[in-house]
């Protein structure tokens, strides 16, 4: 009997496990689920990932490229002469208050979609506390927001910025809260101001 080419398959594997995450969690995740997910045979999974954990990289290494990609079209981070700031420039005065508000509308508008979404991204994000395999996929996460930031402000001052984000959407997602708007705009000008806003 012939094999089947499906160049598509892997994909959609892994867009299964991030189904079967959304639905029931980390723990209903196994190879079997995922194979019912996305309607291949049980040896797919296995023969494209041999273990969850390598399911798991590949599931948050889609939610990274996900987010990441909605940072670089936010409009934030235009190239140099373009609308946004210079790479190197500080980010201070007027222009850090608009990187504060351009920050705060991207969280708005990230938290007015689909929560289930965000809810799928920290879940993913959080298993590297006990999954070490995911550690260093969680940490690209911080590494590519930190690194777009910094075309807008300094290193430093772009880690802490992620670090806010990160703390006010763990918060949010945490409490069963909404989003504050207002709060969060004006932390967001304190670190960007070094404090003093």
């Amino acid at each position: 009997m012939a094999r089947r080419y499906d160049p598509e398959r892997r994909t959609r594997i892994i867009d299964a496990a991030l189904t079967v995450i959304a639905d029931d969690g980390i723990a209903g995740l196994s190879h079997r689920t995922v194979a019912a997910e996305a309607d291949v045979p049980l040896g797919s999974t296995t023969y494209h990932f041999a273990s969850l954990d390598e399911l798991l990289v590949a599931a948050l290494r889609r939610c990274n490229e996900n987010f990441v990609q909605a940072l670089r079209s936010s409009g934030l981070f235009a190239e140099e002469g373009g609308a946004g700031q210079g790479e190197g420039d500080t980010g201070q005065g007027a222009d850090g208050a608009g990187l504060a508000e351009e920050l705060t509308l991207l969280l708005d508008r990230w938290f007015a979609g689909e929560r289930g979404a965000i809810e799928l991204e920290y879940e993913l994000y959080l298993a590297a506390l006990r999954r070490p395999a995911l550690r260093p996929v969680a940490a690209e996460w911080t590494t590519e927001a930190v690194a777009l930031l910094s075309r807008r402000t300094d290193p430093e001052t772009a880690r802490a910025l992620v670090a806010l984000m990160d703390g006010v959407c763990l918060q949010v997602l945490l409490a069963g809260g909404t989003f504050d708007a207002p709060y969060t705009r004006v932390m967001l000008e304190r670190i960007v101001a070094g404090g003093d806003a």
